[in-house]
């Protein structure tokens, strides 16, 4: 008898069935397990969309869609671009000096089918400025330094080539040695007058704005060739157009040099 009431008791006692009870997990583990999953989903995505990198999106994007059951095109394979350092810009920098052979090249297409006079000059100094040069014989009269009016055409017609050129305009007058026969009137005061002539000209014949302007004599000082025959003189006595790309404006007008006149 003692046997099997020791049997009876070592027996497992079984739960009894509960019509309630359902298999598996609770249903709140699954809804928490939904929203660890979307949060961890949701941080990825943040994760990733930090680093603006084009193909590395689009390729986290992709994963995801393929996590949630989405089919997309595949994600573009991960490819580097390799960053070459840009040498510093400078005055003497290539991008400018091509700027400024096109540009050359573009004015001495303009002169010849403009027709304006062989005697004006295109130079081109350096690699950020070109220079169109001008006898003093076809813009004044001897001696004077009001512009002529058979000038006139000529310079509308300059006007018309620099002004849509993204570059400064300075205008210098020149003369020889000669001394002027009034006393009171220098050859530095001439080539002064004379730059202010042409540039006041532009402005009130609205061809160029004032602020891409500046006026400069240097007299007799900045002879091209020495000044011992008369076709050297006459060489001498120009009015240089002096185009520059080296900075906004081509010219500095904060602290003019001595000679320069705003107008």
């Amino acid at each position: 008898m003692a046997d099997n009431d020791q049997n009876e008791n070592t027996e497992e006692v079984k739960c009894p069935k509960c019509p309630k009870c359902v298999a598996g997990s609770p249903a709140w583990m699954t809804t928490f397990a939904d929203l660890v999953t979307l949060l961890l989903t949701f941080f990825v995505l943040l994760l990733s969309m930090a680093n603006m990198e084009e193909v590395k999106f689009a390729e986290a994007s992709a994963s995801i869609r393929s996590a949630f059951g989405a089919h997309s095109l595949p994600a573009p394979s991960k490819f580097s671009i390799p960053v070459i350092p840009s040498p510093p810009i400078s005055k003497f920098s290539p991008i400018q000096n091509e700027m400024a052979s096109k540009i050359y090249k573009q004015i001495q297409s303009q002169l010849k089918s403009d027709k304006i006079p062989d005697d004006i000059e295109l130079i081109k100094r350096g690699n950020d400025t070109i220079i169109l040069r001008i006898s003093d014989s076809i813009l004044f009269k001897k001696g004077t330094a009001t512009v002529s009016p058979t000038a006139y055409p000529t310079l509308r017609s300059l006007a018309d080539i620099i002004r849509p050129l993204p570059m400064g305009l300075r205008i210098e007058g020149h003369t020889d040695n000669t001394p002027i026969s009034d006393r009171k009137i220098s050859n530095w005061n001439l080539s002064v007058e004379r730059a202010v002539s042409v540039m006041r000209f532009f402005k009130k014949s609205d061809l160029m704005p004032l602020d891409r302007m500046a006026a400069i004599g240097y007299g007799p000082d900045r002879p091209l060739v020495p000044n011992t025959t008369e076709e050297n003189k006459a060489k001498n006595r120009r009015v240089d157009f002096v185009l520059s790309t080296n900075s906004k404006s081509g010219f500095e007008t904060q602290n003019p040099s001595p000679g320069e006149f705003p107008l």
